[in-house]
């Protein structure tokens, strides 16, 4: 699967923007700022139906304009698809498969697989466990819409009774069968979700040590763990034996919204004792794992957008990566530099049909 060509309208510092891709390397230069990651973005935008560094679409919309437009056009599984995405200030988003308006956009997610490195990634080591969960959560989705629904439910019933342990504070008034019709739901939703989340890990491990051997060469090990308060006791019994701390915390203490994903360089938290060399190394081979995972799911060779990810790293970590993506296993690639020989490079090693563009002050040109 690969994305034709792009049609951007008004989205962030991109007025007007008609470009044709190859279905292999699409290489982007230009000064930071200039608006290379702004493509990937609008790349990323068609496949999640979000941006990866806005959460409110109002903020994607060029500055003094009142709408943005998105326009891709895919070959998927050899048929032609097209996607478009309109937002209009003090509207509402509206995303359209060939044409037809989708009711629910979760129906989109995991169509159109793409898994992006960028330095925004950093936030997975340095952030807290929340974004570890959404990486979690991100990858389960694209391939499993019976996740997602049951994520979407699970937070929706975990609000529900955050607010209800609120109200029996304020009104000095509890509840019992009522704060119990919310533990059914997070039981019923959250059991699943454990499960799902720990078959991943699992399953995720020795691909992702197998990229970061191969792209350090066995100069470090690394391991990634999966911790959950479900681990040791049922939901059910932990919700039911934390009532009296909940009521006094006004909050649910218990459940899957407090799952951790440790990432380790040797016996150590890699937050902690690596490099930011070996940090970066940690993360490309997570989401090489995470590319492989969604791949061997769905049939399909996720696209792949590689933006500004060699900053931070030595000359031969640089060359293992470009021979690991230059590999049949990967599809379409998109990389952003603001060094073009790093981009000759790059290209020379991978051998492939490859196009380069020119990204100034949101103006883009083919490179010939």
């Amino acid at each position: 699967m690969y994305i034709r060509e792009i049609s951007i309208v008004n989205y962030k510092n991109l007025k007007e923007v008609q470009l044709g891709f190859s279905p292999k390397l699409n290489c982007f230069i230009g000064k930071n700022g200039a608006g290379k990651t702004n493509i990937l973005d609008a790349v990323y935008f068609l496949s999640f139906c979000k941006s990866f560094s806005n959460s409110s679409d109002l903020m994607n919309v060029t500055h003094d304009e009142s709408y943005f437009m998105l326009n891709g056009n895919y070959n998927r599984f050899d048929v032609i698809e097209n996607i478009s995405c309109g937002f209009k200030k003090g509207g509402i988003k509206q995303f359209k498969r060939n044409s037809k308006v989708y009711k629910k956009l979760v129906e989109h997610i995991g169509l159109f697989p793409l898994v992006i490195i960028s330095p925004a990634d950093f936030n997975l080591i340095s952030g807290g466990s929340e974004e570890r969960r959404k990486f979690m959560d991100g990858v389960i989705s694209q391939y499993n819409q019976l996740y997602l629904d049951d994520l979407l439910k699970y937070n929706r019933a975990l609000q529900q009774r955050n607010n209800l342990l609120r109200q029996f504070a304020t009104s000095h008034h509890f509840d019992a069968d009522l704060l119990e019709l919310w533990n059914i739901k997070l039981v019923e939703y959250g059991e699943r979700i454990f499960g799902q989340r720990k078959e991943f890990v699992e399953k995720l491990i020795p691909v992702f040590q197998q990229y970061y051997s191969f792209i350090s060469q066995d100069n470090e090990k690394v391991g990634l763990v999966y911790e959950s308060q479900l681990e040791n006791a049922g939901l059910e019994d932990l919700l039911k034996n934390s009532v009296a701390k909940d009521r006094v915390l006004q909050f649910t203490s218990q459940g899957i919204h407090k799952d951790e994903l440790v990432f380790y360089i040797g016996d150590h938290p890699i937050k902690k004792l690596g490099s930011q060399g070996q940090m970066k190394t940690y993360l490309v081979s997570l989401k090489l794992a995470q590319f492989d995972f969604i791949k061997a799911i769905s049939g399909l060779k996720p696209i792949l957008l590689l933006d500004d990810i060699f900053d931070k790293l030595d000359q031969f970590r640089v060359e293992q990566i470009v021979k690991v993506v230059a590999g049949e296993q990967f599809g379409q690639i998109f990389i952003t530099d603001t060094n073009r020989e790093h981009l000759d490079s790059i290209i020379r090693n991978m051998d492939t049909d490859s196009r380069i563009f020119f990204v100034e002050n949101g103006i883009v040109t083919q490179v010939k």
